[in-house]
This record gives structure tokens, C-alpha cells and sequence, in this order.
């Protein structure tokens, strides 16, 4: 595993100019013995070796495998012309490092899509005893975008018969024709078991369009959705739509996601979901119009989608997403590579008095990263707590579960935990009691200047307040990762220190808690050398 050309590791990386921010103009010599120990570069989470990447694309399990296609422009390391990039992994966790899967031709560039299984062979690709993998992805034409008209994104399938290694586009596309609309994209495919036809969901400007189809060849129109539901504050992208089960019962409901380009609850980009129900036609939302629902309020989680075809006897529907924003993604302080993935997490429905919402969980296959253990017991936090010599490792790459509790007489006003460093930088998250808000603060986080959009305390509104609570927090050198409420409220952010966290504290501003239970691991990087 993780197989690269070991001469590109020892020459280092060039970069080049491209079409959205600016490209690097020093170059970095990355040699086989710093590989993925750059700075800020993180461990648990999946990055590319090098270069720019944004949406995760195509996820899908076959035999045992995961694969992971994403946005990726091979020659900067800042948005250009995009291909699929492609890694495969056992447990969503440790990767395996595959050639470029599709390259631009003719009809464009590779823009985002999905990936099946196409276990009867219904478009006829399969070749041996190996199921055809089918990819369905946009193609954006750069001349047509130039050119000024609004036909230039259209959708287009290509396959594979040896398990994802090679890929062949189908010589009929592009198999759906743009309707004369810009913003055209990003289809998300999947078999409807009960009216027994492919279903395909797509991002068309501000709103999705449904089409369906017996051989993944041939699509028919068959509904819209969202031209007067949730948040048009940015494009509509990335949708994905499945069944999902409701905890403690043995209902399903339907879930719709959808990314905005920008307009996310703290600026930006977001992604929010709708509840509802589909029949193969039609989505209907269980909601009101304006309700808008967040399934991430942190800056940094955008674009995420779902594998396809998780065995039943798993069950999991397991969302991953593209750990940044647009607002500031080409501008990033790291080298040689920009962007990470989310821990991949696995997703439910949860009856509350508001209605069925979205409860999130990291996968389990995290416990098997789990290192060094510190149970800190209970103790009172009245102001700052400091516990770094109560650990024996660095908190900046480390799992947390920490419970706190208060009486209503001496409640304080916030209660959270802080890693900071010998510069005085820091990261804090917490509750925010008095606002009824969970928060994220990374304005004393390190580097800012990249952008102005960067620096923030970001904010979720609490959906249980009682008199305690508990944060399951994922630190990875660069990123928090913060489940609240048992997964209710979820938050993800970036952070640069300009040098690693050392320090762990827990505080309170305005009373005192106890925290009556802390669990900290260290967790262990997943890349090795290759």
C-alpha cells in the first residue's frame, strides 16, 4: 500500500498557475522521509499526496473496498482543470494511493458525480465475472463557458471491469444534455429497489432536478424540487439523496442533502438537508419551506456526499465531505498539498420535540486508531483548568469525551476545552450557556492573513440545553471535528498554528462545572511511508 513514485518525492513538487487564486511561487522540497509530516499536514484524515483537491466523488464500496474519488487538479495547488483523483481503503481510514482515474478530453473537465455498482448489468458494460463499476460525473466545457452560452455542463458515465483500476467513458455521452442552464451538475446516482429503475439526482442552479432510468445510458426527466425550499443563498451543489432509519424504531425516512456554494450559518460555504419522503418521482419535504436545516455548522465541511452500495448487512449510510471553504480554499498555508477529507461518519435519524433531525457519529473503525489513554476523573473547573501534565501525549491528535455538569445557582456563563501552544495561540469550543449556543473560536488560532473571511467565532444553535453535557471532540494537528448533543449538533473547523498545540485546558467564564468524566486518546497516524 500507499504506492507513489518515489522520484516525485525526492525532486519535490511544482506548481503551477491555474484559474482560481494564486499558485505557490517557492517550492517546497519534500523528500521520502518527511512524507505526510509536513506542517499542519493532518494524520487521521485523508489528503492528497500533492496538489489541489476539493469534492469527494464517486464513493463506493465493491469487494471489500472503499474507493474515494475527489476533485483534484495534478499540475497546482490551487483549482484547475479537474480530474478524478482516486485512493481505496479497507476501513475509510488508511489509504491507498491510486492513479488519476479520469482526465479532461474533449467535452471538458471532470466535475463532480458519483459511482455504482451495477450489479445487473443493466447498462451492459460488464465484461467478465467482475461487476461493472460505473461512474457518473459532469463534464464542463471551458471554450462553451468562455463562449458565453449555457449549455456547457453536462452528464456523462464511464466504467470500470477490474475492480476501479482502469476506467473507459462510454462513447454515447454525454448521456444527458444540458436544458440550456449554467449551473448544470454534480449527479448523484442510485437504485431505486421499488420501482426497480436508477434514480438520479442533480444540482441545477437553485434547486435539484430528479431523472430516472433503466441502463444508466437513457435518462427521463421526472421531478424538481427546492425552487421555494431552504436557503438560496449560493448555488445549489453536491446533492445526495437515501433512506435512513430512525433510531429506536424499525421507520426509515428519506434524506436530501444539498451544499451552497456560499451562505452557510457562519458564512460561506454550507450544507444544509430536507426530511421527507420520495417514491421514485417525487421529493416531498417533511418540513416547512423556509425551515433550514445544517447538517455542519462549522466553516469547514462542504460538499459531502455517501458511499454507494455499503452491504445491507453493514447497514451504515456513511457520509464523508471536503474539510474547507470556499471563502479562503485556494489560500491555505499548506504545501505541498491543499485540502483534507472529514472523518467519514456514520448517519441516522433522531426523534426530537423539533422533529426528525440528522445525529452523526465518527465510524467505528476509529477505535482501531485509538493509542495512549488518560482518564482524567472527575474534577471541579471553576476558570481555567490546566491538565497537560496529566497526559503523556500532545492534544493535537487526539480523541476527547468530556463530561461536564453545573447547578443552576453557580452556572457558568461558558464551559468548553482549549488547546493552545507556547506562542499563546489557541483553539477553544465549548457551550456557550447563557446564548444557548455551542462555539468554536479560532481567532487566537495562528495563521489569519491568508484571508479575511478565516478568523471567526463560530456559533450552533443547542437543540437539548439541560444542566450537563458532553463533547466528543477529534483533533488532527490542523482541524477540530466537535459532536455535540450525541451527534444533534456537529461542527468542523481549520485552524494554522505556527507551532503544534501542546497545552489541554478546560475553563469556565462566569461559575464553575464539574467535569465528571474525561476520556482522552491519542490517536495514531494512518500513512506510512511508502
Amino acid at each position: 500500500m500507499y504506492k507513489l513514485a518515489t522520484s516525485l518525492a525526492l525532486l519535490g513538487i511544482m506548481f503551477f498557475s491555474c484559474q482560481q487564486g494564486e499558485t505557490s511561487k517557492e517550492q517546497p522540497t519534500t523528500l521520502l522521509s518527511d512524507y505526510y509530516t509536513e506542517h499542519h499536514r493532518p494524520q487521521a484524515h485523508f489528503s492528497p499526496e500533492k496538489m489541489w483537491m476539493n469534492d469527494p466523488n464517486g464513493m463506493v464500496y465493491y469487494e471489500g473496498e472503499y474507493h474515494l474519488f475527489y476533485q483534484h487538479y495534478p499540475d497546482g495547488d490551487v483549482w484547475g482543470p479537474m480530474h478524478w483523483g482516486h485512493a481505496i481503503s479497507t476501513d475509510m481510514l488508511h489509504w491507498e494511493h491510486l492513479p488519476i482515474a479520469l482526465y479532461p478530453d474533449s467535452l471538458g473537465y471532470i466535475f463532480s458525480g458519483s459511482a455504482v455498482v451495477d450489479e445487473n448489468n443493466t447498462a451492459g458494460f460488464q465484461t467478465g465475472e467482475e461487476k461493472a463499476l460505473v461512474a457518473i460525473y459532469t463534464y464542463h466545457d471551458t471554450a462553451g463557458e468562455k463562449a458565453g452560452t449555457n449549455d456547457f455542463q453536462t452528464q456523462g458515465i464511464a466504467y470500470s471491469n477490474d475492480k476501479g483500476r482502469t476506467w473507459t467513458k462510454y462513447e454515447g455521452n454525454p448521456v444527458i444534455p444540458s436544458p440550456g442552464i449554467k449551473d448544470f451538475r454534480d449527479p448523484k446516482v442510485f437504485w431505486h429497489e421499488e420501482s426497480s429503475q436508477w434514480v438520479m439526482i442533480l444540482a441545477v442552479k437553485d434547486r435539484v432536478h430528479l431523472y430516472q432510468s433503466a441502463n444508466l445510458k437513457e435518462w427521463t426527466f421526472a421531478s424538481e424540487f427546492g425552487a421555494d425550499q431552504g436557503s438560496h443563498g449560493g448555488v445549489w451543489e453536491c446533492p445526495d439523496l437515501f433512506e435512513l432509519p430512525i433510531e429506536g424504531t424499525d421507520e426509515t425516512r428519506w434524506l436530501m442533502i444539498v451544499s451552497l456554494g456560499s451562505g452557510g450559518p457562519n458564512g460561506g460555504s454550507g450544507t444544509m438537508y430536507f426530511v421527507g419522503d420520495f417514491d421514485g418521482s417525487l421529493f416531498t419535504n417533511a418540513n416547512t419551506a423556509d425551515e433550514v436545516l445544517w447538517l455542519d455548522y462549522g466553516k469547514d465541511n462542504y460538499a459531502g456526499v455517501t458511499w454507494s452500495d455499503v452491504p445491507e448487512a453493514d447497514g451504515r449510510r456513511i457520509f464523508l465531505g471536503w474539510m474547507s471553504n470556499w471563502q479562503y480554499a485556494t489560500k491555505v498555508p499548506t504545501r505541498p498539498w491543499r485540502s483534507a477529507m472529514t472523518l467519514p461518519r456514520v448517519l441516522s435519524f433522531v426523534q426530537t420535540e423539533g422533529g426528525l433531525r440528522l445525529k452523526q457519529a465518527v465510524v467505528a473503525e476509529m477505535e482501531g486508531l485509538r493509542g495512549l489513554k488518560s482518564d482524567l476523573g472527575a474534577r471541579e473547573v471553576a476558570g481555567e483548568l490546566d491538565q497537560t501534565g496529566e497526559i503523556e501525549f500532545d492534544p493535537d491528535l487526539s480523541e476527547m469525551k468530556v463530561h461536564f455538569r453545573w447547578e443552576a445557582e453557580t452556572a457558568p456563563q461558558t464551559l468548553g476545552i482549549m488547546l493552545s501552544n507556547a506562542l499563546g495561540e489557541q483553539v477553544k469550543l465549548g457551550l456557550d450557556l447563557a446564548g444557548g449556543q455551542y462555539f468554536v473560536d479560532r481567532r487566537q488560532a495562528g495563521k489569519m492573513d491568508f484571508s479575511e473571511a478565516f478568523p471567526g467565532l463560530h456559533l450552533a444553535p443547542a437543540k437539548q440545553l439541560s444542566n450537563e453535557m458532553t463533547l466528543e471532540v477529534f483533533w488532527d494537528h490542523a482541524s477540530v471535528e466537535l459532536l455535540a448533543e450525541e451527534g444533534l449538533t456537529v461542527m468542523t473547523d481549520n485552524f494554522f498554528p505556527n507551532e503544534r498545540f501542546t497545552k489541554l485546558a478546560f475553563f469556565t467564564e462566569g461559575g464553575k462545572a464539574e467535569m465528571t468524566q474525561a476520556e482522552l486518546y491519542q490517536l495514531e497516524g494512518v500513512w506510512a511511508k511508502p
